[in-house]
Order: C-alpha cells, then structure tokens, then sequence
C-alpha cells in the first residue's frame, strides 16, 4: 500500500469553501464534486492549507506510532530537535531532555549542530563563488517550490542538504549507523524530507505529535526525576540556533566570515520569493548574491506545525535570549559537509488554446473584459486561472462565486415572475424589497369590473402619486414599470396585512391563513422569514378562481344527479304499469284455461272413488 502524503484531505469533512485554495500559492488543489483534494504532484507541502481550513479536512499525516515501534523494537533513537523548539513546544531544556529519555530515546540531539555546518560549508563556496544567484536549500519548501515552478533557477539553490538531514548524518557518524534518527520540528515538508531520505531519517514528528506523546505518557516524576543540569548530545549548539528566525542564517554566515563582494539578503514565503525570482530572471549580477529563502512568515518559528497558541514573538523574543553566540567560529570535530544532487521535476506548464479559455469565460458569463472582476473568491487569482484549472480538469465552473450567483438570480426572478401567486419581500423598515407582476395586478390595477376605476389605474393609497405616461410619469402605467415603482415603498399601503408580515420580521415565526376575504375575492396568504429582523416575504394565492369553479361544478354535479333521479322515477313508473298490465293479461288466460277443460267432458282419474264404488 501507498504510504500516506504528509499532507492529506480527509476528503468527507471538506465543505467546499476554497480556503485551501486561496491560500495555496501553487494552487496544489484540485476540486471535484465541490471536494478540495490535494494534487501530491503538484504540492510542495508547505502546510498552509492546513491552517486555512476551518473544517480540518487538511490533515498532516501522524508518525507518532512509527516511532513508537522504533522503541519497543529496542532500536537506539535519536531525536534531533530543531531550533524553535524552545518557542514552540513550550518545555525548557531539562523537561524536554528528561522526558524524551523516559520514553525510551537514547540520545537528545539540536538540529542547529548540523545548520552549523551548512554554515560553514556555505560560507566556503560563497567566498570563491563566481558573480550569480545562490539560493539556500535549508527549507524543503522553497526547494521543491524552485524545482517545480522556477526551474530556470534551479542551478542557483545551494548543492548542500538541509540542517535536518546533515545532522542526521552527523549523529550516525559520531554513534553509528544502526542508530535511528527522529527529527521533531514545526515544518510539515520535514515529513517528505524524511521520505527522501530514510537512510538519514527514519522518521519526522511535529511539536504537537511530541507534546501528545508527553501527555499519553503521564511521567512519573519520583521514577523519571528531571535533571536541570542535563545538556544535549554530543555538545550544545550556538548561532545554529537562529535559523529558526528569518535572517538568522545570514548572521551565521557573516560570524563565520564573508568577502565584502558577496551580498545577503533574506526572503519569506513564497508570494515573494516567485516576485523576488521574477524580478531577477533577466539580472546582470555583478558579485554573488546569496538569497537566504524561507516559506514561512517570519522563519521557522511560525511554521504550520508549531504547537499552542504562543504568539510568534514572544516565541522569536524567548529564541533569541537564550542564544548563546561565539567570537570567532571555526569547522569543529562535528563539522559536516554533505552536498546533494537537486534534480528538476518532471512538472510542466500546460499551455492552453486562447479558443478555449474564451469558451469557458463564456460559459461563466464572462463575454467581455470587465467581465473578469478577477475577485479570487473561487480561490483563483484571476478569472483566467480559473478557466485554465478548468481546462486541466482541476477546478470546476460553479466555484465561480459571480457566475452562481447571477445564474441563481436570474433563475429567481425568473420562477418569481413566472408564479400566479403574488409575491412581496419586505425589510426591517417594512419596505418592499422586491415583487413580482402578480403582486402588482392583484393589489395595485383595478378589476375591470369594480367601480373602482379602469384596469390601468391604480388603487391609490394615501399618499401615492399617479404617474401619467405607460412606464414613467404621464400616462398608464404597464406591470414592469410598477415592479419599479413600488419597490422601496411601505408595504401597508397595498395589503391590509401588513401587521402580520410585521410579527414574522420580528418573530421569525410562519404564518399560514386560508380563505381570507379581501375586496370581494378570497385569498391564501402564506408569510414566511427569510432572516428574523432582517427579511420577510409573503406568498397570495387567489382562491376565488378556484371557489367559484367549485360553486360551478357543483351545480352541474346537481343537475345531472337530479336528472339521473327523475329518469330513474320515470323508468320506475314504466315498470309499474308494465306489471300491473301483465298481471291482468295472465290471470285472464288463466281462468280461460280452467273453463274450456269442464266442457269437453275430461274425466279425472280418482282412484279413491273407484274403490268406494266395489265396495
């Protein structure tokens, strides 16, 4: 099984807010199904995503369980602690030292001794370097971020390993290879890091994985007593601690010593490191120039995974008072050199037709520059990003917040203007925030047959002006121009309940009330709260329509049941007679029978009155 990225998506609890994307500056997420999932091609695992998502649907993956392993394997663990330990964990030295021997580490070790040798190393080949740009390659971050998306400064990063990676190789060299190294630090890309190179690093946790081994261990202070005077192995660190802060590594680099034709600078995150390279892509240098290059704002002391909610700089100000500084600094018995192939990615931009890109404009409603307020809220920072990562099937159109919501105003008003019932939307104030044409004919145009006036005229409230002209003042007004003008007026100048839409504004309870009589018509009136205080509306149905249809088939249902009874009366009465008609017919025929059978002399067959007559 594929091992999990050090930066994943738990993709079920993401709720399509594009944070993540906002804040992603190499837009490494892809969106599908309105579901932001991290493109592990294209990440360069900064962690920022992390921080932006409010659903933690961004996870970083845990590697407290292998470490644990390591331990009840008997292996012999070292942990290399990294610079902003002391801001970011929250532990002196003893406690931390202590606790970590209790849990069954062997050796507690500083990073900052092998930032110490980058140092060194860097500061050689900067003094016999020619005129050109060299880029530091101790964040992971900005690495990987070169490879990918600057390859064309890719010469210019530092052929040297990270701090982490060279003091992994220090402390096998010192105590022997089969010894297992743990880094911990704030830095999420230690993880891949540690992916790259698990012959240095066997393993990469956070502070707050460190601070959750502290807690499900529950110390025993009788059994696992602290020692205050406990130092780090092999030997204590000293400028290497800075390079948890930005610039610190320059300070190093200026300790140790640089020729006066060598420039530093120093650059945090990303947004202006890519402004920094551009800047650059066509500079003439004249002597070299070192760029002291880190992804997070402010230096490692305010990366992702930088444990409690201690502020940056109290953290950075705690740092630096415990920093302890040498005169003169020379290559000691620990100094380690380890230089490292950077190899490209195999990443490459995507060109895309001018042809399409105009077509999926258009399918967002985008036909003409001004179109494209490129407001970012899909996450994009421009319109034209957007229909590009749409192209790469890497975003989708409905993250475009505009285009939704024109199309989801459109298709209101639309199924608004379209409904036979009428509609009104109020504000706080009870003003009329919207209608449709219904409203407008069933509460301000006159019935044709009331003696209230023509068609075209208005019922006029007190107070309401007639205009005169069809759609402006002057003349008969149409429906269109009355949406218009009633828009922003009370609304109790047109409907008499307007005491009832009242309640619901200030409630937020729905109101339902049937067959209401309102001049001679009968009404449904459904009110309902869009937002308690803020928003109400109401929905009228007129029922007389409906009534008077009703009244209609109910009569005709009458005459035809009336009808069926007389017809039925009538047959009933034919039968009657028919009855009586051929009773009298068939008794006639048979008296008539019994007469004519005495007359032709038929004798019957008595067998009791021929024997009377023997005897």
């Amino acid at each position: 099984m594929d091992q999990i990225a050090p930066v994943y998506t738990h993709t079920r609890a993401c709720l399509d807010c594009y944070k993540c994307l906002r804040r992603c500056h190499v837009k490494a997420i892809n969106v599908k199904d309105g579901r932001a999932e991290i493109d592990q091609s294209r990440c360069v695992k900064c962690g920022q995503c992390v921080l932006a998502c409010p659903h933690q649907a961004k996870k970083i993956r845990d590697d407290l369980e292998k470490v644990k392993a390591l331990i009840s394997n008997r292996e012999s663990v070292a942990v290399s602690l990294a610079p902003s330990w002391r801001g970011g964990t929250g532990y002196n030295r003893a406690r931390i030292i202590a606790n970590l021997k209790a849990m069954g580490v062997s050796i507690v070790s500083e990073t900052a001794l092998g930032a110490e040798s980058v140092s060194m190393s860097t500061a050689r080949m900067l003094n016999s370097a020619d005129p050109g740009l060299y880029v530091s390659a101790c964040c992971p971050v900005v690495v990987d971020y070169i490879r990918m998306y600057k390859p064309r400064f890719l010469e210019a990063i530092m052929p040297l390993a990270s701090p982490a990676v060279t003091h992994a190789r220090l402390l096998k060299d010192y105590y022997g290879k089969d010894l297992k190294v743990v880094f911990v630090g704030p830095c999420v890309a230690k993880k891949g890091e540690a992916d790259l190179h698990p012959d240095l690093i066997h393993a990469s946790l956070t502070f707050g994985e460190l601070k959750r081994w502290f807690l499900e261990s529950q110390f025993d202070e009788v059994l696992h007593p602290i020692d205050e005077e406990a130092t780090f192995s092999p030997v204590r660190s000293f400028e290497g601690a800075l390079y948890a802060l930005s610039g610190g590594m320059i300070d190093g680099l200026v300790k140790i010593g640089l020729k006066d034709t060598v420039r530093c600078v120093h650059v945090n995150t990303l947004s202006l490191l890519g402004r920094a390279l551009d800047d650059l892509a066509n500079a003439d240098f004249q002597y070299p120039v070192f760029v002291e290059a880190l992804a997070c704002s402010g230096g490692c002391v305010n990366g992702p995974a930088i444990s409690g909610n201690r502020s940056a700089i109290m953290a950075m100000t705690d740092l630096l008072r415990h920093v302890k500084t040498r005169e003169t600094v020379e290559p000691g018995p620990f100094y380690t050199h380890l230089a490292v192939d950077i190899r490209p990615s195999n990443l490459t931009a995507k060109a895309h037709p001018f042809d399409k890109i105009q077509e999926i404009l258009a399918q967002l409603g985008k036909h003409l520059p001004e179109d494209e307020i490129n407001c970012a809220g899909c996450g994009y920072n421009s319109c034209r990003e957007l229909a590009a990562a749409i192209c790469d099937g890497q975003a989708e159109p409905t993250m475009c917040v505009s285009s939704m919501r024109k199309l989801a105003t459109r298709k209101a008003a639309a199924l608004v203007k379209a409904m036979p019932s009428a509609i009104v939307m109020v504000d706080h104030q009870m003003n009329i925030l919207e209608v449709n044409e219904a409203f407008v004919r069933m509460f301000t145009l006159n019935d044709p047959d009331s003696p209230n006036g023509p068609a075209n005229g208005y019922d006029r409230p007190n107070g309401y002006e007639r205009p005169n002209k069809p759609g402006s003042p002057g003349g008969p007004p149409n429906c269109q121009s009355r949406l218009e003008d009633l828009i922003g007026t009370p609304v109790t100048q047109w409907v008499e309940f307007g005491r009832l839409i009242r309640k619901v504004l200030m409630t937020g309870q729905d109101i339902h009330i049937e067959h209401r009589l309102y001049k001679g018509k009968l009404f449904n009136v459904y009110i309902f709260s869009v937002e308690k205080y803020q928003v109400a509306g109401a929905i009228v149905t007129d029922m007389t329509a409906l009534r008077e249809g009703r009244f209609d088939l109910a009569k005709k249902v009458r005459e035809v049941i009336n009808k069926n009874i007389a017809t039925a009366q009538e047959i009933a009465c034919l039968l009657g007679e028919h009855v009586v008609e051929t009773e009298t017919l068939l008794s006639a025929v048979a008296a008539d029978y019994e007469e004519g059978t005495g007359s032709d002399g038929w004798e019957d067959d008595n067998p009791r009155a021929e024997s009377s007559g023997s005897d």
